[in-house]
């Protein structure tokens, strides 16, 4: 059994030799501390293909541009047009994220457009609506990994 030499909590260990058979190994034991972890189950975003990104770029833009900055004449002025900008980013970002579930099932491909297809097949229940269902998942998800395989090939330097 190898344990960390340093650390107290996980270098305690017991030997049986009680429990020794025929051979020259001893049963070891050891108890490892678990803490409980919390995991989260969901997450706020902001879809990159939706009307919520367009609102949230256009208030933070709109949030620059109406920002006083002519009264900066000392680091603490500084601060507080900073701190003002910093309240209005989250702001806009409260008003504008939405708080999605994390499952085994999660697809960072999933658009908007997609959840549409998906309400309207669901809805009508027509071959006409899978087909576009399908069609939009298609074109959503070969835009998404041309974009993937993009960052890629910049990332590396090759094709």
């Amino acid at each position: 059994m190898f344990l960390h030499y340093r650390s107290s909590e996980i270098n305690q260990h017991s030997i049986y030799l009680e429990w020794q058979l025929t051979s020259d190994h001893v049963l070891l034991s050891i108890t490892i501390p678990i803490v409980d972890e919390i995991i989260n189950t969901s997450k706020l975003l902001i879809l990159i293909k939706s009307e919520q990104k367009v609102a949230f770029i256009e208030e933070i833009i709109s949030s620059f541009e109406n920002l006083d900055t002519s009264n900066i004449v000392n680091k603490e002025c500084l601060e507080d047009v900073v701190n003002n900008l910093d309240l209005l980013v989250n702001q806009a970002w409260n008003k504008n994220m939405k708080r999605t579930r994390i499952t085994k099932y999660s697809k960072k491909w999933w658009t908007d457009e997609c959840n549409k297809a998906l309400t309207d097949y669901r809805a009508s229940r027509s071959l006409d609506d899978w087909k576009t269902f399908k069609k939009v998942v298609k074109n959503t998800k070969r835009s998404f990994f041309n974009t993937k395989i993009r960052e890629v090939a910049d990332k590396s330097r090759s094709p």
